[in-house]
């Protein structure tokens, strides 16, 4: 496979190799260039492609090397490459399916008691193809500028507000430095004593798991939990399983949310690897989603009872503590609601 150019300017030192806001910044978006990097052929493909698609690809190359060559049906490149089956319009799916555009504060989302959602930024390393928030108006609601002292005077108003979720995008797309201020912000809310990170961003550019991110976490005085989004075992490698063993020994709380996908890891055999391999890398299995029925995404979609067999095959293989739950989210629903 095609390696990053060893010819780069050095003028910043955000423009190494090994940089995380260097792989950001070179993230492939051209699904052409991507097929040709995996040895694919456009002709080849069991699936119709779309370039052209408004949620255009975005894949870092530390996620790329995950893939494997020749593979039209990788379970990873399948989660990115743009289908035209996006395009079909399907009753029921709707570009907010979680009814969280009209939310009571700019980038706070307060669906849940005792907590809330900060929403940090607006852009992610990575645009999943099943992306409950692909349609999302980020840059009226992000909590960025002033909108983000609003969000830090909402927390500060409501002290039933026991841990802030930061989430996006993906709140690691911020720098060290940005986040470190509003880590600060929090810890200065009496009434704040949890912090959780929603984040992929360690998944698909592991480097972004920083010394100087780890020592800020493990120096709060929150309690800091981190849920990463892993659906399937094969993105689990040395890279990562390194950086959030960086993580774990700075005390932070691991925990993995999976979206249940048709194609990808619906069948037991992976749903019970993907477990296995991640409490190797000392990351709890929290939970399994039923997809959320955004536009686009309907070709995702799994059947609810065959989910629940598919989730009791995997408990009769599993001890418990590793069997994710299986919930599926409704608007103004007080919790999410588990499924059995």
């Amino acid at each position: 496979m095609n390696k990053i150019p060893a010819i780069i300017p050095v003028s910043s030192p955000d423009c190494q190799v090994n940089s995380w806001k260097y792989l950001l910044k070179t993230a492939i978006s051209d699904p052409w260039q991507l097929l040709s990097l995996l040895n694919l052929h456009p002709d080849a493909l069991p699936y119709n492609i779309d370039p052209s698609n408004q949620f255009t690809l975005r894949v870092p190359r530390p996620y790329i090397d995950k893939m494997q060559p020749g593979n039209p049906e990788d379970p990873l490149l399948l989660q990115v490459i743009s289908q035209q089956a996006e395009n079909i319009q399907v009753a029921g799916y709707s570009q907010d399916p979680l009814s969280e555009v009209n939310n009571t504060c700019p980038g706070i989302l307060h669906k849940y008691h005792g907590r809330l959602l900060m929403i940090l930024s607006s852009a992610c390393a990575i645009n999943c193809r099943y992306c409950f928030r692909r349609h999302f108006p980020y840059q009226e609601q992000q909590a960025s500028g002033t909108r983000l002292n609003q969000s830090l005077n909402y927390i500060r108003n409501h002290s039933t507000i026991k841990e802030v979720i930061l989430s996006g995008g993906d709140p690691l797309i911020i720098s060290d430095e940005k986040l470190e201020k509003i880590i600060e912000q929090l810890e200065a809310i009496p009434h704040v004593i949890r912090l959780r990170f929603h984040t992929r961003l360690p998944v698909v550019i592991p480097q972004r798991v920083t010394t100087k991110l780890c020592q800020r976490l493990k120096n709060s005085r929150l309690q800091v939990s981190m849920v990463l989004h892993i659906n399937h075992p094969n993105e689990i490698d040395t890279s990562l399983h390194n950086a959030v063993a960086r993580l774990a020994d700075s005390g932070i709380q691991l925990l993995n949310q999976s979206v249940l996908l048709k194609g990808i890891n619906d069948n037991a055999e992976t749903l019970i690897l993907l477990s296995e391999t991640l409490f190797a890398s000392r990351i709890m299995p929290y939970y399994i989603h039923m997809l959320d029925k955004v536009a686009g995404a309907a070709h995702f979609d799994t059947d609810k009872e065959e989910a629940i067999k598919l989730l009791k095959e995997v408990r009769n293989h599993l001890p418990g503590y590793l069997c994710p739950a299986l919930a599926v989210e409704k608007p103004d629903e007080p919790a999410k609601r588990l499924i059995s």
